[in-house]
């Protein structure tokens, strides 16, 4: 969406304060962990754009609570298997050699919106080190949330959707839907459900640049939003507006939980 239509499409501007303001009627608390998945363009005309949005998400968690966003870079991998756009066969081994290493202060997200993208570089935010996966904090459980990201399995055992889990945390869908919902990847691997498949990055190892090959589980998102739809039917999520943004806020681990049970049962 254009900021033309964004403006045209806005009653008024939404501020700052405002946003705190329904961030909060729909039980965004100080002291939470939460996990957000956001949209900029949905919420409407911010004075300020991302920087305004997470400053709000900051004041109304506090600095008790934390604040976590995926971070994903996706083009940080093999290129044979790229189809948005593919690359061509013969570029494969030069895109391999020569593609800079992950690094958790410079590499971009991809896709991912304004708000991650800047929240990555804010002060006092940790990143994890995912060349693919990749996750970012502030706050309280900042530093415990983004250590140790292991390599294999991204979105698994070993990543900070688990930590997160670990925290009895919650997710902020700010104007995207639960096929954008990361932790359904968590529930993937706990159900025991899709293949492995080899994916490769380049990494830091022993202060040098290598590309590193590694096993990972092939997530599919195609089934979560089926699985949000069911989900509400059985369990409570807030659901309101930020601003325009259509939001949904739910206990993370009822909802792996939840999912990790429904694919136990399709895979049946």
């Amino acid at each position: 969406m254009t900021e033309t239509a964004v403006i045209q499409n806005s009653p008024h501007p939404f501020t700052k304060d405002i946003l705190v303001e329904h961030l909060r009627a729909l039980g965004v608390q100080p002291g939470m962990t939460v996990l957000v998945h956001s949209s900029m363009s949905k919420i409407g005309y911010v004075p300020g754009g991302a920087v305004a949005v997470i400053q709000a998400l900051q004041e109304a968690l506090t600095g008790a609570g934390t604040l976590v966003m995926p971070t994903f870079s996706t083009d940080y991998s093999d290129p044979a298997p790229w189809q948005h756009p593919p690359a061509p066969e013969e570029w494969h081994q030069i895109i391999r050699d020569s593609m800079p290493a992950f690094d958790p202060l410079l590499t971009p997200t991809r896709m991912m919106g304004a708000v991650p993208e800047l929240f990555r570089t804010w002060p006092g935010v940790f990143r994890s080190n995912h060349p693919q996966d990749s996750f970012a904090a502030w706050g309280h459980h900042a530093a415990a949330i983004t250590a140790d990201h292991q390599l294999e399995n991204g979105l698994g055992e070993g990543s900070p959707l688990a930590r997160i889990y670990e925290l009895d945390g919650y997710v902020l869908l700010l104007g995207v839907s639960y096929g954008n919902n990361s932790s359904f990847h968590l529930s993937e691997g706990r159900a025991g459900v899709g293949e492995m498949i080899r994916q490769g990055s380049p990494i830091w190892q022993n202060g040098r640049r290598v590309w590193q090959w590694f096993d990972s589980l092939d997530y599919d998102d195609d089934s979560f939003p089926q699985i949000g739809a069911e989900f509400e039917q059985v369990h409570p999520v807030q659901i309101g507006k930020v601003g325009l943004a259509e939001c949904r806020l739910f206990h993370q681990k009822t909802a792996v939980d939840f999912a990790t049970d429904w694919l136990k049962n399709q895979a049946k």
